[in-house]
């Protein structure tokens, strides 16, 4: 059998077998979120959300991480925050191979999300929610602070950081009511107007309009017609992509071309979350809702956010009775038609570089393999990502 990654254009291997664990653990991580069963624990401030599958389980395929002894992760939680664990229990999840997460009870029933991260180093997210709690905002789950005020704690050449843990559903799962849409327009529009200071904004990431992502399926595109062997589900993929080939260089060459013109627009840019879609959005036991998964804040324009709802990613999100709702909450604004537009092509085409990296030019996925497949193909659905953005870039004229 032929290894198809070793046929692909140097463009692949210079810049991409570096970032094999990269793009896996994309793709491990959506296809977490997006797992079919509705019932869910959800971790605190990370925003990973496991299905508890009553008709069997699903584990994450991520390899295991216990850098630090149970008993020194103990120690350390009752010193430094006060919180006497009767029981740790590692969680074998995480995209992050550098990171490991726990959950901790308590005597007294309380539980907590804790996470250990390798370096001694302060993560933008910690303090970015702390700040966010600080003015006011309350759909977000900020750390627990230490005994010495600290918003995490080094331990062994580890930083250790603590969250409640919160039980609950994800937007992917759960249909929002109006109310909720309402609040989470309202706290959207909190987070796009916070005034983010110097010192924190230097350290945040800023829109670069890459085309990385672009390049990445052009290559695939340009490496799917020869006689290559490799799995069923490789094989279906191709056939897939070259079905739909015409859609999928309308997608790239459409987000090309907007990418150019925005950079000409020089748009403002604001505090944006950059992944707000239905897995990100925690409705605990009572109804409240939260903003979760800060892993990756960027300077960008409002559209950023604003592309996902409406945006149907995993075919949610996708009815106009919920994107008038968002809107009650949000607030009048002008809408950029060409921004959202991009985002919603750039989305996509990420998605396919990621999807399309793992499943041709690898073996890997084992099991989950043909749940990828059965998501990338999910994107070409009616009333799907693609048809969502097509429709978009064809209603430019229009304004919300």
């Amino acid at each position: 059998m032929k290894n198809l990654g070793s046929q692909y254009p140097n463009f692949f291997k210079k810049r991409y077998q570096k970032d094999d664990q990269i793009w896996t653990h994309r793709v491990r991580v959506r296809l977490l979120q997006r797992i079919v069963t509705c019932l869910f624990l959800s971790l605190g401030m990370a925003g990973i959300s496991i299905p508890i599958n009553i008709f069997g389980g699903y584990t994450s395929p991520m390899i295991e991480k216990q850098p630090l002894s149970l008993q020194r992760i103990i120690d350390c939680l009752n010193a430094d925050y006060g919180i006497a664990v009767t029981t740790l229990t590692f969680l074998s999840l995480g995209a992050d191979m550098n990171a490991s997460v726990y959950k901790a009870l308590t005597h007294d029933g309380l539980s907590y999300f804790v996470k250990l991260k390798r370096g001694h180093h302060h993560d933008i997210s910690v303090a970015l929610l702390s700040l966010l709690q600080s003015s006011g905002l309350q759909q977000i789950i900020p750390p627990i602070k230490t005994t010495h005020g600290k918003e995490a704690q080094h331990i062994d050449g580890f930083t250790l950081i603590v969250y409640p843990f919160v039980e609950g559903q994800n937007g992917f799962c759960y249909n929002l009511t109006d109310e909720q849409w309402v609040a989470l327009g309202k706290v959207l529009r909190q987070v796009h107007e916070f005034d983010v200071s110097p010192s924190i904004k230097d350290r945040i990431r800023k829109e670069a309009y890459s085309s990385k992502w672009r390049e990445a399926v052009r290559s695939l595109l340009g490496s799917i017609d020869g006689n290559y062997t490799g799995d069923e589900i490789a094989l279906r993929l191709r056939a897939f992509m070259k079905e739909h080939r015409g859609a999928i260089i309308r997608l790239v060459d459409r987000a090309e071309s907007l990418s150019q013109k925005i950079q000409e627009q020089s748009p403002e840019f604001v505090l944006c979350h950059s992944d707000i879609h239905g897995g990100n959005v925690l409705i605990d036991v009572n109804g409240a809702i939260y903003i979760v998964d800060w892993d990756e804040p960027i300077m960008a324009p409002k559209e950023r956010d604003l592309m996902f709802i409406g945006g149907g990613v995993a075919n949610v999100w996708n009815n106009p009775h919920e994107e008038m709702s968002f809107y009650k909450g949000y607030g009048k604004t002008k809408i950029n038609r060409e921004i959202l537009a991009y985002y919603r092509h750039e989305r996509i085409v990420e998605d396919i570089a990621v999807y399309g990296q793992e499943l041709l030019l690898t073996p890997g996925g084992g099991e989950d393999r043909p749940e990828m497949y059965k998501q990338f193909i999910a994107m070409f659905e009616p009333r799907g990502v693609v048809d969502i953005a097509f429709t978009t870039d064809e209603g430019l004229s229009e304004h919300i």
